[in-house]
């Protein structure tokens, strides 16, 4: 299946401190979660943050975005790495961080 681009939003606290600890968290994503998103169809994937905790992902993917998720729900490693980054993330009904995700429409693509 031909690849395309999946764009997201997520929110992450908006305390200072704990923004600079998801960043260096995410400077050195551990090497088996890397490889995990890419055996579960992410690929090329950026996040990008506003100072009011918002975050934007952008990934290529030739699966949904739902089955990209559920790929990750059967790797191991995601549990650990979702429990880590529970603490940037308001309390939002006890979902994990990675069953917040808001998918977006693309409206322009120009290649």
């Amino acid at each position: 299946a031909p690849r395309h681009r999946i764009g997201f939003l997520l929110k992450i606290s908006d305390d200072p401190e704990l923004q600079r600890e998801y960043k260096e968290y995410h400077k050195n994503v551990w090497p088996e979660m890397h490889a995990a998103l890419n055996r579960q169809g992410w690929h090329n994937y950026s996040l990008f943050l506003k100072k009011d905790g918002t975050l934007f992902g952008v990934f290529e993917s030739d699966r949904t975005l739902d089955e990209c998720i559920k790929g990750m729900e059967a790797e191991p490693i995601n549990a650990t790495w979702q429990a880590a980054m529970q603490k940037f993330f308001p309390a939002v009904d006890k979902l994990r961080p990675d069953e917040t995700i808001v998918q977006l429409e693309e409206v322009m693509h120009l290649a």
